[in-house]
């Protein structure tokens, strides 16, 4: 009599898609974590695609590479840039004021000017080219 074992059979996992949804994992958690960082900042100044109009009348200060300041294209000295600035938003009952800087000039620069409005409380924005 001849004994034989039965035979066993053995349980086999495939791993043929694995590298697939592994890969589709990896991919969808990429693109979730880039989702969730709106904290990044991208600085290409100071071009811009649009241009928004103020409804208001802004107050327009110049500076030019040399440093030459005007506000509403009247020159004016950056020591009388204070004095200066008040007497134009006299008056307004929410003075807006658009920066336009040449772009060769120094952040320095702009904080500078920044800071008397800061200091006279005065929204500032910065102005910028449109894209051609």
């Amino acid at each position: 009599m001849q004994l034989r074992r039965p035979k066993r059979e053995h349980a086999e996992v495939s791993t043929e898609s694995l590298n697939d949804i592994m890969f589709f994992l990896l991919l969808f958690f990429l693109i979730v974590s880039t989702m969730a960082n709106p904290n990044v900042i991208k600085l290409m100044l100071p071009k811009s695609a649009n241009n928004e109009q103020a409804i208001k009348v802004p107050v327009n200060i110049s500076v030019t590479k040399d440093h030459q300041y005007t506000i509403n294209k009247k020159p004016v000295p950056f020591d009388q840039l204070e004095p200066a600035l008040q007497e134009a938003i006299a008056g307004m009952p929410e003075p807006t004021v658009v920066l336009n800087f040449d772009r060769e000039l120094s952040i320095q620069d702009l904080v500078d000017v920044m800071q008397i409005g800061a200091k006279l409380k005065i929204k500032m924005v910065l102005g910028t080219q449109k894209n051609a």
